[in-house]
């Protein structure tokens, strides 16, 4: 079925792989529609290969699906986000939906580091993430929405979206995190929900499994006050490794980016074994 002129069906497939004894390339790139990529850079070293999602219309609206498809090959360690928000607009009528997987072969490692969702009045959207691993890939990543306007009092007054994120361990769900969020929904503002907080984020983190020592720390750097709230859970597995949660609800976005980046400063050496380096696009 064709889709019609104003609904955008996007597809991108790309595929990092191990190049020699150091590098890692770009080694698949594939595009359907208005997805695609900036030239990889390497501002780290060859090691690790930095690439940025573009999405030119820059928002997606009622009637759009858009699907992101990442395979990271044994030994190969790629960086991926976006230049700016993703925008939900008003659906019109029609479900909107981006669809996310990550494929992390036994060795590989992933920064997946977008920037924020910001759902617009009547969108009606959702937004899956699946990551699928096997056995020694390790991954840092999240995922940050905005409920409407911050500026505006009630924030987000007619829409719909479902978010959800699943992690997969050599095929068997570690995690899995399905939550609806309606305007008029109760867990809005329920002390167990999002307490009246219009921007949630979320990071996961999956290697080495933290030691109590390391999780105090980390734990130690979380706020819990007037305008930004966070807590950590962390998740042994059999194999010593772990996947770490930490849960963020903020009244302003720039806040919890802010956090965001500050913890995945701390984490990425413990988890890939890389030393945290701030991001010259988190500057503009």
């Amino acid at each position: 079925m064709i889709a019609p002129l104003n609904e955008w069906h996007a597809k991108l497939v790309l595929s990092f792989s191990r190049q020699g004894l150091q590098k890692t390339v770009l080694s698949e790139r594939r595009h359907e529609g208005p997805l695609l990529v900036q030239k990889a850079l390497y501002p780290e070293g060859p090691d690790v290969c930095h690439v940025t999602v573009l999405h030119p219309p820059s928002g997606i609206a009622g009637g759009d699906t858009l699907s992101i498809n990442v395979n990271v090959q044994p030994g190969a360690h790629a960086l991926l986000n976006n230049p700016g928000a993703t925008r939900w607009y008003k659906a019109n009528g029609r479900h909107s939906a981006q669809h996310t997987h990550l494929h992390l072969a036994a060795g590989a490692r992933l920064d997946w580091l977008p920037q924020e969702n910001i759902l617009f009045e009547q969108a009606n959207a959702s937004a899956s993430t699946h990551l699928h691993l096997q056995t020694g890939a390790c991954t840092i990543g999240w995922e940050i929405t905005q409920l409407g306007s911050i500026n505006k009092a009630s924030h987000w007054d007619d829409g719909r979206m479902v978010l959800s994120t699943e992690l997969s361990l050599d095929g068997q769900s570690v995690w899995l995190d399905v939550g609806e969020l309606t305007a008029d929904s109760a867990l809005r503002n329920s002390a167990n929900g999002l307490a009246g907080f219009p921007v949630l984020a979320t990071l996961w983190a999956f290697g080495p499994s933290l030691n109590t020592e390391q999780t105090d720390q980390l734990a130690s750097y979380l706020p819990w006050n007037d305008n930004i709230r966070s807590g950590l859970t962390h998740i042994p597995q059999n194999n010593d490794q772990g996947l770490s949660l930490i849960r963020i609800l903020g009244t302003h976005t720039q806040d919890v980016k802010r956090l965001l980046i500050e913890l995945w400063m701390l984490m990425r050496p413990l988890i890939l074994d890389k030393k945290g380096s701030y991001l010259r696009l988190w500057n503009t």
